[in-house]
């Protein structure tokens, strides 16, 4: 998650964990671990592609990244 010496790429990362955790693993039982790892990866997916954030202009992160590369 973060660079040896960069404690500020820690931030953005517990709060992504925050988020997971709080939409997706709270109140639920997961009886394998590889059910956990199925709902992290498609929670992954979905947050990139399908969930809007009013911080990014009401776009997902892949969408505001396309706008970037498209400006760039």
């Amino acid at each position: 998650m973060s660079r040896v010496g960069k404690c500020i790429d820690n931030g953005p990362m517990e709060g992504f964990w925050g988020i997971l955790k709080r939409e997706r693993y709270y109140g639920k039982r997961y009886f394998s671990r590889d059910s956990l790892v199925k709902m992290i990866e498609d929670y992954i997916e979905y947050y990139n592609n399908r969930r809007l954030q009013r911080k990014l202009g009401v776009l997902t992160p892949r969408e505001k990244y396309e706008q970037y590369m498209a400006a760039a």
